[in-house]
């Protein structure tokens, strides 16, 4: 049975809990992250959004977000498949107005942060998908390693540690990041 973007809408009210993504048809169901995982992403998008919204940059989303990405070889809207990355940015000039609705684009930032459960090599391959269908910049988030892989179309990975700085030049001119603030801090 292929699923259409209509019956993922009507799982995500009958189970709003659960995350859910519409990948060729199928639907997959991912866990909920663990709390550390989240709480980095939280924290990327408030490090993001205290840049971009004084700057009226564009958009920042979490990981219930999500966009209907193009796909060359299916024209009905209801096959496409609407994925979430876990934070995502998108340009003012491409979204001008916000929407009560997946949104038709690819996300100029698209960032998946490995939860306790996740493989890495699925998500690399999604922000290798991403990229492939517009994505400027794509980032890996890893707690376990400690590290930031910063991914663009034809370039290699840049992997970053504690004592480096994440920037965004061709998106976010200006706007830094010590990797180091991304990890949680620990309370005495």
């Amino acid at each position: 049975m292929s699923f259409t973007i209509t019956d993922l809408e009507q799982l995500q009210s009958e189970h709003p809990e659960w995350q859910m993504e519409l990948v060729e048809g199928k639907i997959i169901v991912s866990p909920p992250s663990d709390y550390e995982s989240e709480e980095i992403g939280a924290r990327l998008s408030t490090f993001l959004n205290i840049w971009v919204m004084p700057h009226k940059l564009g958009r920042v989303t979490g990981s219930g977000a999500g966009f209907i990405l193009p796909n060359i070889e299916e024209d009905d809207l209801e096959k496409r498949n609407p994925r979430s990355p876990d934070v995502s940015f998108v340009r003012a000039d491409r979204l001008k107005k916000t929407k009560r609705d997946f949104v038709e684009l690819v996300p100029d930032l698209m960032v998946e942060i490995k939860s306790k459960s996740d493989r890495i090599k699925p998500l690399e391959e999604k922000i290798q998908l991403f990229l492939q269908l517009g994505s400027i910049v794509g980032i890996l988030i890893d707690p376990d390693k400690l590290t930031v892989t910063v991914y663009r179309i034809n370039q290699a990975p840049v992997v970053l540690q504690n004592g480096d700085m994440l920037t965004l030049p061709d998106l976010l001119p200006g706007w830094e990041l010590a990797i180091l603030e991304l990890w949680p801090p620990e309370f005495e």
